[in-house]
């Protein structure tokens, strides 16, 4: 059973505390919604997660283990973030489908990489178009799927289907919902979306730097 804790966990920035002692625990399939006014340090939460930022104090553990006593290259593998609007490279989509074999010394599998832009609704002609060709939901698309090829211990969404249409959003939260039922990874997920949330089987509310877990029983 994988298990991944927060522990009184805090922010301060220029002697502002964006949030204080925020502690909370996940394994296997859950989903924790993390919600709150704009401000209130959501995505700066899930960037010291990802290990991108230093919070101020407070421990971050995978599998008891420390976040900063992992290589910093596995850890990324085994807690991925997803953002807002993915960043892409290279010139072509298989330039970006194939880094997550790359950087495990892997050689890429094309049938998996067509496999994952099927079920987001691309053709698979997809693989070698060039990303500056993309749209804004297409190049989402692909981004959540570089997350997936290697579906990890934790996922980080931070905001993925914000100004996204309803079509892509039903796709994508699909695929990932389809995936957490197969591999059985936690997600931890900033959204204002009222659809997204119903996914979470708990919502986190950041408000005047506190924490507050809710349950759900639905």
């Amino acid at each position: 059973m994988m298990t991944f804790s927060v522990k009184d966990l805090k922010m301060q920035f220029d002697g502002t505390t964006i949030f204080d002692h925020v502690t909370f625990t996940v394994q296997n399939d859950d989903w924790l919604t993390i919600t709150g006014e704009s401000g209130s340090g959501k995505s700066t939460l899930l960037r010291i997660i990802a290990g991108l930022v230093d919070a101020t104090s407070g421990t971050i553990t995978l599998d008891s283990k420390n976040q900063w006593d992992y290589d910093i290259s596995t850890y990324r593998q085994d807690v991925s973030y997803a953002v807002q609007s993915a960043q892409l490279f290279g010139k072509t989509v298989r330039d970006n489908l194939d880094l997550p074999f790359q950087v495990r010394n892997q050689t890429p599998d094309v049938n998996r990489e067509l496999t994952l832009l099927r079920a987001m609704d691309l053709p698979e002609s997809f693989l070698d178009k060039d990303v500056h060709e993309l749209s804004g939901g297409q190049r989402q698309r692909v981004g959540v799927a570089r997350n997936l090829l290697f579906p990890p211990k934790v996922l980080l969404l931070d905001e993925i289907s914000t100004g996204l249409d309803a079509e892509t959003k039903k796709t994508i939260w699909a695929l990932i919902q389809q995936m957490q039922d197969r591999y059985h990874f936690a997600i931890l997920s900033v959204t204002h979306d009222g659809e997204e949330i119903k996914h979470a089987n708990a919502i986190m509310t950041l408000e005047d730097g506190e924490a507050t877990i809710n349950e759900r029983t639905n």
